[in-house]
């Protein structure tokens, strides 16, 4: 068994809202002839700025545990075209300084993409999918809220979005660059806004490969 985790259009939601660090321990993957499958246990732990009552707040002010999964299916025999689905359940702590505890949440994110070569050797790389994701809060909030009310009383919330992703892959170089952009198209109990994210990254081979020998 190996992990499957893919950079591409397969998923990950990062918790853009506020700033968190997470961690994934351990996560278990098989590859199989036409499907790449994986299940994960990871944590989060809140790293920025959380007071309680505060308007300025970065952080989220609690810890959380994740139960995650991600699917990859190939809908060609090339692998050039994919469907993705990951999920992703959040069991949230009590939110530090309060008697609060923040509902569960569960959290799907699908795409659905095709590879393109830019050259002969297939060392340059063009992916370009549409992608989504839906969010729901599952379970009632825990605890009062700073007026003393029952935080149950908040309504439970959900979110969802759709939109496109593009990466590009320089295999020789061990290159990776990618960006996306998804709109929320509805939105209960929850602002509707809109997600933009890039990055890139470069994988370092260590030891480097021997070259075979004559």
């Amino acid at each position: 068994m190996v992990p499957s985790q893919s950079p591409n259009l397969e998923l990950t939601r990062e918790a853009l809202a506020t700033p968190t660090l997470g961690c994934k321990p351990l996560t278990l993957g098989w590859n199989l002839k036409r499907v790449n499958t994986w299940v994960a246990y990871g944590f989060f732990a809140p790293t920025g700025r959380f007071a309680p009552g505060s308007t300025t707040n970065v952080g989220s002010g609690y810890w959380g545990n994740d139960l995650v999964s991600g699917t990859t299916l190939y809908l060609t025999r090339n692998k050039r075209t994919t469907a993705n689905l990951t999920t992703d359940w959040e069991i949230h702590r009590r939110k530090s300084g309060t008697n609060e505890t923040p509902g569960q949440t569960f959290t799907t994110e699908w795409g659905i993409g095709q590879m393109l070569p830019l050259d002969k050797t297939m060392t340059k790389l063009l992916q370009l999918g549409v992608i989504g994701y839906d969010q729901w809060q599952v379970t009632a909030n825990g605890g009062t809220l700073s007026d003393a009310l029952p935080a149950k009383l908040v309504p439970f919330y959900s979110v969802h979005a759709i939109g496109f992703q593009t990466n590009l892959i320089l295999a020789a170089k061990n290159l990776s660059f990618f960006f996306k952009y998804e709109p929320d198209y509805l939105a209960y109990a929850h602002p509707q806004g809109r997600t933009v994210v890039f990055g890139g990254s470069w994988t370092w081979g260590f030891p480097k490969a021997r070259a075979p020998q004559p």
